[in-house]
């Protein structure tokens, strides 16, 4: 494979869910403890946007379930094959999940947040303020499965 990539946590997932349940992620409430290496300085300001997206690392997925190719999205034979990165299940390759969260408030060393669909213990790899410069311009387009899958994810 490719080069290697060496990262360190700069935080963790505490509170919310204890295991990884497919749906009904909107109304779940966590908070993120950055790691004592950083400066509680380091969330600062960061309450002043509603949204956060967060970066993270699917840890509790088995190396041996990874997918290396196609599969039905969440193995649902009514959906389409289609490639593991033309889908955000976690069993990707490097594992690294990506999701967009209310902010709830900024306490110290720790960001709450409503709707981050990472269970408690989770290893945060980044946090990033979410801002609509940075996201599509025009429209988007995505196939129908996809919307059939989200449907209840929220």
């Amino acid at each position: 494979m490719g080069a290697q990539i060496e990262l360190e946590a700069i935080g963790t997932v505490c509170g919310g869910r204890a295991e990884v349940i497919n749906d009904n992620w909107g109304g779940i409430e966590a908070w993120i403890e950055l790691d004592r290496r950083l400066d509680e300085t380091a969330l600062s300001s960061l309450d002043q946007f509603s949204h956060a997206v967060i970066v993270f690392h699917f840890d509790q997925v088995d190396p041996a379930t990874i997918e290396w190719g196609a599969r039905h999205p969440r193995n649902n034979r009514d959906w389409p094959l289609v490639g593991i990165f033309a889908q955000r299940g976690k069993n990707r390759p490097n594992r690294v999940g990506v999701t967009t969260c209310r902010i709830l408030g900024v306490e110290g060393r720790r960001l709450h947040v409503q709707g981050l669909d990472a269970v408690d213990g989770t290893p945060v790899i980044d946090i990033k303020p979410y801002m609509t410069g940075f996201e599509p311009r025009g429209d988007v387009a995505e196939p129908d499965w996809s919307k059939e899958l989200m449907a209840g994810y929220w």
